[in-house]
């Protein structure tokens, strides 16, 4: 398959599941208290699993490599706290666009970063696509479900996660026209991008993949984890 055409379709699957956890979210009348509790919780473990992975198994590895140490402190303490920024103007906000912008601001970073590694030819670009479409996922879910409980119009969710979709491919084309040739940028932003989803997994997903009376959902964590780990060993 050729760079572009790999570039394009990853990007597309990653993005289409932002939507498609919409769509699954949506199905309110299939044993609505198991979906709204146990299943959800899970979910939002397994998403935080998938955030991990791509954090410990390809965003710092790989972002290291391009950077010297103290550039990846910096990038990675300016990450935390960008996001810690991002996170305490969206509570201020109170809007109900809220919840999509914390969706998009791993995913945007992330699929700049995968453009990249396609057109450099690097190893780990069907992995990272892998993680982020599966991440996408429950992040989706859990936002479809945040936006309905807020008021927002079931139609009028779905239409601006396919504009979220949509986006996918459009920053997968920046970063492998642009990023590609800028190594010390993308290691700059892979670990900019890891340091900001480790904040959000521990600030947003941690504390909604807990039930009191139920012990199953972290191990959403687990799985999520571990379908990273197995996409790694299986790229040698």
């Amino acid at each position: 398959m050729e760079p572009i055409i790999q570039m394009i379709v990853f990007t597309a699957v990653a993005g289409g599941a932002i939507p498609l956890g919409d769509v699954i979210a949506s199905f309110e009348k299939i044993r609505p208290g198991w979906l709204e509790e146990e299943f959800r919780h899970t979910v939002i473990a397994f998403g935080g699993g998938a955030l991990f992975s791509a954090v410990a198994l390809v965003l710092i590895p790989h972002g290291t490599e391009r950077i010297a140490t103290w550039e990846a402190v910096v990038a990675f303490t300016a990450g935390g706290l960008c996001f810690w920024g991002l996170q305490v103007l969206l509570d201020r906000s109170q809007s109900s666009a809220s919840q999509l912008v914390a969706m998009l601001s791993d995913f945007i970073p992330e699929v700049m970063a995968l453009g990249a590694l396609i057109s450099a030819g690097k190893g780990g670009a069907m992995l990272l696509a892998g993680i982020i479409t599966l991440q996408n996922l429950p992040e989706g879910f859990n936002a479809y479900r945040e936006l309905r409980s807020s008021g927002m119009a079931s139609r009028k969710i779905l239409f601006w996660f396919t504009i979220a979709a949509l986006l996918g491919p459009l920053l997968g084309l920046v970063g492998y026209q642009v990023l590609a040739d800028h190594e010390v940028a993308l290691g700059w932003m892979q670990v900019f991008a890891a340091a900001g989803i480790l904040y959000l997994v521990f600030e947003d997903i941690a504390p909604q993949a807990t039930l009191k009376n139920s012990s199953f959902p972290p191990l959403g964590a687990v799985f999520g984890f571990l379908l990273g780990l197995f996409g790694k060993l299986l790229e040698g």
